[in-house]
């Protein structure tokens, strides 16, 4: 048994289903050959198999027996897909009358690459085991890219993500072909995007992207990009000197992401978006719109952008205590991403350190206020009903303990009431 042989055996063991499931006639293709052909081995599997028959009845047939999710993604095309709590299988028809006519139709060599499971044949075509060995991205055929117009953007995501270079005939194809992008979904184009912000190693090609006119359609704002890379030189610098804040740019912001989506959808993700966006919230919440991210991290990238307008020709140690607690109020969670991109546009990180400090103490009036009184107590003591009026009280009384003004719930009472008698309530 050669070595290449010895490694696809090895993983079988990690598999969620048995082989014996899977037809003789079946082939392992894609990034999951690839990568055992590179000797890595991923914590979170994304099997693919082409089968010549059965597809679907295969995936079904394995989804009942293991009792897991069963997902029909193209009945046309017959492809569907297992999802287990560590992996997801996809089984796909062959397209064309072989095997290889199937690989020939795929993106770039190093993904055409087949191996059956039962006998550890490998199937190559196109030469992507010697381009997996060079670290070369190489396009199949420029008719592929044609055929799937995202496999432009694809060909930069991969290459960041393997370490791989971008053969010059493939990368002159993909500028020919830039304009096919607008044909392509938000959502598809929006996952492409999102591995390139959600790792370092993606800046650098999001640059190319931009030079290459492929963001043009998408993107019509994005400028340079600097400001990105300088992101991740301030993760950097806050890994040495605030390295609590880490974790909290990466952590998923969606509890239901697994394996790759979760990485990409972070507060450090997000933040970078920045780089791609106009300065004007309307504009900026148009583009987002346009690619369909999720309500709630338009809102956070808004909220990012209208306080770094607020701070575009201010620093912090300029705000008011009133203001800098409407900051606090208006960021949350999302803190550690402002503090990154001011560090980015030019904001010292001795300027947020105090800032830091506030964030991370539980008992800081400005950045954690602490109601000394609650809306009941407001409207038993004042007679008033529930409505906007006892938020809008609260707030004015947490600024006041912010500002030093009250500091137990007896004063904050008696200010309510001098408001009330005053007509300001």
């Amino acid at each position: 048994m050669s070595s290449t042989d010895q490694q696809f055996v090895a993983l079988f063991d990690q598999w969620p289903f048995d082989l014996a499931w899977i037809p003789d006639s079946a082939y392992l293709v894609g990034g999951y050959v690839r990568d055992v052909l590179r000797g890595r081995s991923p914590t979170y599997l994304d099997l693919d198999f082409v089968l010549p028959s059965n597809a679907v009845e295969t995936a079904q047939a394995i989804a009942e027996h293991y009792e897991a999710g069963f997902v029909l993604l193209d009945a046309e095309r017959h492809i569907a897909r297992v999802v287990f709590p560590s992996a997801t299988a996809d089984f796909a028809q062959q397209m064309g009358d072989t095997l290889t006519d199937d690989l020939q139709r795929r993106d770039f060599t190093v993904n055409a690459i087949a191996s059956n499971p039962h006998t550890q044949e490998l199937v190559d075509p196109t030469g992507g085991l010697q381009d997996i060995q060079q670290g070369v991205m190489r396009m199949i055929a420029p008719q592929n890219f044609q055929d799937d117009p995202l496999r432009l953007m694809r060909a930069y995501r991969q290459a960041a993500q393997l370490g791989f270079e971008l053969d010059p005939t493939t990368q002159n194809a993909i500028r020919q072909f830039a304009p096919l992008l607008q044909q392509i979904s938000a959502e598809r184009v929006r996952v492409e995007l999102g591995y390139l912000l959600s790792h370092a190693q993606g800046t650098p090609w999001l640059q190319q992207l931009w030079q290459d006119q492929l963001l043009a359609s998408w993107l019509p704002h994005a400028a340079g990009l600097d400001q990105i890379a300088a992101v991740d030189s301030a993760v950097k610098k806050l890994e040495i000197a605030w390295p609590e804040m880490i974790p909290l740019l990466l952590q998923p912001l969606n509890d239901r992401a697994q394996g790759s989506e979760a990485a990409q959808r972070t507060l450090l993700s997000l933040v970078k978006l920045l780089g791609l966006l106009a300065p004007d919230v309307k504009t900026a919440k148009q583009t987002l719109s346009n690619l369909k991210y999720a309500r709630a991290e338009m809102s956070l990238v808004l909220s990012l952008l209208q306080s770094c307008n607020t701070l575009s020709q201010r620093s912090m140690h300029q705000l008011s205590r009133r203001e800098q607690y409407f900051l606090f109020q208006q960021v949350g969670s999302a803190f550690p991403a402002l503090v990154v991109w001011l560090m980015a546009v030019g904001h010292s990180l001795e300027e947020m350190h105090p800032f830091i400090e506030a964030y991370f103490d539980p008992e800081s009036l400005v950045a954690h206020p602490q109601p000394l009184v609650s809306g009941k107590t407001l409207m038993t003591a004042l007679g008033l009903k529930s409505g906007p009026q006892i938020g809008e009280l609260l707030t004015a009384l947490e600024l006041a303990q912010a500002d030093g003004k009250i500091e137990t719930s007896k004063e904050a009472l008696v200010l309510a009431q001098i408001w009330q008698s005053e007509g300001r309530c």
